[in-house]
């Protein structure tokens, strides 16, 4: 789900959404979005809300589908050989294509087989305590796992995610040794948060997780951004903490399978493009520490392609390996 410290938010831009649909009869029947995740996420509170104004727009259901594992990789296999009729489609943090190829050998080739759409936000990332981590600070917390190497458990969303960059970028700067525990999704690692099953969580913020943060049932140690969460003004970025190569964000969007005629890619961009910027879905990003992204689908390419170069780097320069 990366990505970098600094981002492109393209400007409003007034669409001609009559126009765009003349060029295409797309949809004439349920479109099907899979979401590379279980449910329960940024993907799904965000998505879902966004989904259900486009089929409203658009006249036609969105069916979304959760298919997680493998840090996004397996759901996003099953867009990448699906027909490109425009029929199929994922909503997906980018990590599956720019971050996971340079980890792990994938059955699809993130370039040829999937196309970039349109990108609908980015998202930071909190460094979360559960009520089993027993200190206050982000140095309490980098002390105690010098001071007993391995008795800090991160939680993140999967082996080859993120957070699990982040996790490696942390131990290589700092000399703290964690013990990271993968998850396939972020709905079961919220449960076990609660349950204090480890000590520390690395996720994006949505409903739920901030939900929690007022009850006190998790603590934001720190966040990730190009600045400081504006719900979490107290919590420094990593940047701030000196660790900006650990410094990243989700970011999410729609891709489809390579081919999708270019009157779908057009239909959807402008769209997607229109919704994010509606008052409903605005209110729900701000509340979220979520920032909506407007860029069309060649810059949006072009950042996929930018991104994936970046993670090959920080993974060859950290020496991570799977």
């Amino acid at each position: 789900m990366m990505q970098r410290r600094h981002f492109m938010l393209g400007s409003a831009v007034a669409l001609s959404l009559p126009a765009v649909w003349a060029q295409s009869p797309w949809p004439q029947k349920p479109v099907r979005v899979v979401i590379p995740y279980v449910a329960g996420g940024v993907t799904d509170s965000v998505g879902r809300k966004l989904m259900d104004k486009m089929g409203h727009v658009l006249g036609q259901s969105f069916v979304v589908e959760n298919k997680g594992g493998a840090g996004g990789t397996v759901g996003m296999a099953e867009v990448a050989k699906a027909a490109p009729d425009g029929y199929t489609l994922a909503l997906s943090a980018i990590s599956p294509l720019t971050l996971s190829p340079h980890l792990m050998k994938l059955s699809y080739d993130p370039f040829k087989d999937i196309m970039a759409v349109v990108p609908m936000m980015y998202s930071p990332v909190y460094v979360l305590a559960t009520t089993a981590f027993k200190g206050s600070s982000w140095q309490d917390l980098i002390a105690q796992a010098k001071v007993n190497p391995g008795s800090i458990r991160i939680a993140t969303s999967g082996v080859g995610s993120v957070g699990h960059i982040m996790v490696e970028q942390i131990q290589a700067k700092t000399g703290a040794q964690f013990i990271h525990v993968p998850y396939k999704g972020v709905a079961q690692t919220v449960t076990d948060a609660v349950g204090a099953h480890f000590e520390i969580m690395l996720g994006n913020p949505f409903p739920t997780v901030n939900s929690l943060i007022d009850q006190g049932k998790l603590r934001v140690l720190a966040t990730t951004g190009p600045q400081r969460a504006p719900n979490q003004p107290k919590a420094a970025t990593l940047a701030e903490l000196g660790l900006p190569e650990a410094n990243l964000t989700s970011m999410f969007g729609f891709m489809a399978p390579a081919g999708t005629p270019a009157a779908v890619v057009e239909k959807l961009n402008a769209v997607v493009r229109q919704q994010v910027q509606t008052p409903e879905i605005q209110e729900m990003l701000k509340a979220t520490d979520n920032v909506a992204l407007l860029q069309d689908s060649a810059a949006f390419a072009e950042l996929l392609r930018k991104e994936s170069a970046n993670n090959a780097a920080i993974i060859q320069k950290a020496g991570i390996r799977l």
